[in-house]
């Protein structure tokens, strides 16, 4: 099974529940914790993993033989980033817009463009008590994250628990990390903006036939909102994690609410229970 935790906005505490997730499970099955939020990956201070592995992630970009080139601009017709321009007499390349997709170089009539590959990111991987880890990092400076994220999740194996923590947001990387997963946990706030943000990310969800969960962290502050909308869409609220201090102080120093406060280990795990009780039903609906 693969569960991601995603959130609609950044600081609503997805780390901490993933990592505490992963921390209530070890014992239970074997598991994979992968930290898919490239831009700023954090799950390692929780975990603290030993790294074995590590390789660099690098997407092909188009190189241009001048000699070869007539100017007929059929490479910029097909870009859809904008990444090339061609002139009467001069092509200009923009390795920070491209993709990576490779249609210029495959549908160039002359042959005149080539892939480099550009170094992006890394990939890291090793283990922590007795959790497999990987995440990846995206080079400050670079702007494609979804290549870093496939190449995390390529190391996937279906016949354990992955559990992917997901950027904050809705945007192309949420997409890319939340992708195939079978349940998505959401971890949101009960204030404006957790439930204005919570709204966008079950669309998000909907429209790509995941079910989806929610936790709701810092329990006891804001409003109702969140409440009234998940009883209103037929959305579970699986936990609840109030607004404590101790709390704040364990998620400050990298512990686990897990390690931190021992108690909340069952809870944990009768958060897994739920929603292997509700993926079954979930995949059957999708599957009609």
């Amino acid at each position: 099974m693969i569960i991601s935790v995603a959130s609609g906005k950044g600081g609503t505490g997805k780390t901490l529940i993933a990592t505490s997730l992963a921390i209530a499970l070890q014992d239970k099955a074997p598991l994979q914790l992968l930290d898919c939020d490239v831009e700023e990956p954090n799950a390692h201070i929780f975990l603290k993993p030993s790294f074995s592995h590590r390789q660099a992630v690098s997407i092909p970009i188009p190189q241009l033989d001048e000699e070869k080139c007539t100017y007929c601009g059929k490479c910029a017709e097909v870009c859809a980033y904008n990444a090339i321009a061609v002139f009467p007499e001069h092509v200009l390349i923009f390795p920070e817009l491209c993709h990576g997709c490779g249609a210029c170089s495959y549908l160039c009539p002359e042959n005149a463009l080539s892939e480099v590959n550009k170094e992006i990111g890394v990939l890291e991987k090793g283990y922590s008590k007795g959790v497999e880890f990987i995440h990846g990092k995206l080079t400050i400076g670079e702007a494609m994250a979804p290549p870093i994220i496939r190449e995390v999740k390529r190391h996937i194996h279906r016949e354990r628990l992955a559990i992917i923590d997901v950027s904050p947001g809705t945007s192309c990387p949420v997409v890319e990390a939340v992708r195939g997963s079978d349940f998505c946990l959401l971890v949101t706030e009960p204030t404006p903006f957790g439930f204005n943000d919570l709204t966008l990310a079950v669309d998000m969800l909907n429209k790509l036939a995941i079910p989806c969960g929610v936790v709701i962290n810092r329990d006891g502050v804001g409003d109702n909102q969140v409440e009234q909308y998940c009883h209103q869409e037929g959305i579970p609220v699986l936990l609840r994690i109030p607004l404590d201090i101790a709390i704040a102080q364990l998620y400050s120093r990298g512990v686990t609410l897990v390690e931190g406060m021992p108690r909340w280990q069952a809870a944990f795990i009768k958060l897994y229970d739920d929603i292997k009780q509700i993926v079954p039903t979930a995949q059957g609906r999708k599957t009609e």
